[in-house]
């Protein structure tokens, strides 16, 4: 089964209190989306879809030393659209399509290793990598079937319910699809939620609806998942980097 890697990296980053690209802040010296890139590669993809917005010439230059194809996501619409956007460039693509967050650098070619190797002996068409958080509050929360590996829901914070908020076990925001699922689904996804998005959630909850199988796979260190949004969440990356 052929694998392509799409890493989402069209985002200004308000929170970083700065005009460069999200990205493109470094972690000891190292631009963020360069530790996502680099894990990615490991995996030996068919193909690396970088999909870029804010700034998009300025993240094309700082990774034009990669293999890689540039997908640009204008106006940003939320992160299904930004996946719509590397429809094109995966066209004639039939595999599996692992998608990360240009901000996380932390996820480790084990873990990524570990959700593609799970993903295939449950025969899901899509996966989700998830965590415990002591504190999940603003992340998307996941909810399983009777403690099982199938997933029921993947609800938003700001559309979750009480009972939903109370579970601790989050949406690291990576994924592995089956590429045909995946761009089917997200041409039926609407923008009927609170932050009127296309949300690349929304593509599990077709997957529900037609009888697909949908799996979470847990990661033992909540670290990996860790997004950079502020300067003090990138210390604190930095730190666990020279680990």
């Amino acid at each position: 089964m052929g694998l392509a890697v799409i890493i989402m990296a069209a985002g200004k980053g308000t929170r970083m209190h700065s005009d460069l690209p999200k990205v493109l802040h470094r972690a000891n010296g190292k631009p963020l989306v360069e530790y996502v890139l680099d894990t990615a590669n490991a995996l030996d993809p068919e193909k690396v879809v970088l999909i870029v917005g804010h700034q998009a010439e300025q993240v094309k230059q700082a990774t034009a030393g990669y293999a890689l194809i540039a997908a640009l996501q204008e106006p940003q619409l939320g992160t299904g659209h930004a996946v719509m956007q590397a429809k094109e460039a995966l066209k004639n693509f039939d595999g599996e399509v692992l998608i990360l967050s240009g901000d996380a650098p932390l996820v480790t070619l084990r873990s990524l290793q570990e959700l593609i190797a799970f993903h295939r002996s449950r025969s899901a068409v899509a996966t989700v990598l998830t965590a415990d958080l002591a504190d999940p509050s603003g992340y998307g929360r996941v909810i399983r079937h009777n403690n099982s590996d199938i997933v029921l829901k993947i609800v938003e914070h700001k559309d979750a319910t009480e009972e939903e908020r109370a579970v601790s076990e989050i949406n690291s925001g990576i994924y592995l699809f089956d590429a045909p699922v995946l761009f089917t689904a997200l041409g039926e996804i609407t923008t009927n939620n609170a932050q009127n998005e296309y949300y690349l959630t929304d593509v599990f909850s077709i997957c529900f609806k037609s009888g697909k199988r949908v799996c979470a796979f847990k990661t033992g260190n909540p670290d990996e998942i860790l997004g950079i949004n502020t300067p003090e969440q990138l210390k604190e990356a930095e730190a666990i980097l020279l680990k």
